[in-house]
């Protein structure tokens, strides 16, 4: 037998105590007077408010002038040239496929062709957004251009 492993044969009762002297009585622990202090109190969350301005506050963020467009990846007529034979289809899988332009988030993107550089082979351009000297190039060149 230890001290530590002692207990009391009679337990320690405490009375209930009520009114001013009590532990819970007269305010119940609420305070005084207030909405607090009344039933049926629901307080709105101080950090609702500040939630609800969060939206209006925070603007676009670092990047605020950054277009929310998606940018197109810009290929020029010189990589066509060099990349395709001649009566092949240029679009977005087959720019993929040869390595020309890589997936982004596991998705094809958006292709621009610019006029940088001279095509001599017949191609054919379908779903990607072509520049108007680009097209003039590619069609003198026997191309033709498909816009979806």
């Amino acid at each position: 037998m230890q001290l530590h492993t002692l207990s009391r044969v009679t337990p320690n009762t405490k009375s209930k105590q009520v009114g001013r002297g009590g532990r819970r009585g007269k305010t119940s622990g609420r305070g005084t007077k207030g909405q607090n202090a009344r039933s049926g109190r629901k307080k709105r969350p101080e950090l609702r408010d500040f939630i609800k301005r969060i939206p209006k506050l925070r603007g676009r963020g670092v990047s605020s002038f950054k277009s929310i467009q998606p940018e197109f990846v810009v290929i020029n007529l010189d990589v066509l040239e060099t990349t395709f034979k001649s009566g092949d289809m240029v679009n977005p899988g087959s720019l993929v496929a040869k390595g020309v332009v890589s997936l982004y988030k596991g998705i094809k993107p958006i292709i621009k062709i610019l006029a940088t550089g001279e095509i001599t082979k017949k191609i054919t351009v379908s779903d990607c957004a072509v520049s108007a000297s680009a097209k003039t190039k590619i069609e003198k060149a026997g191309g033709a251009v498909k816009v979806a």
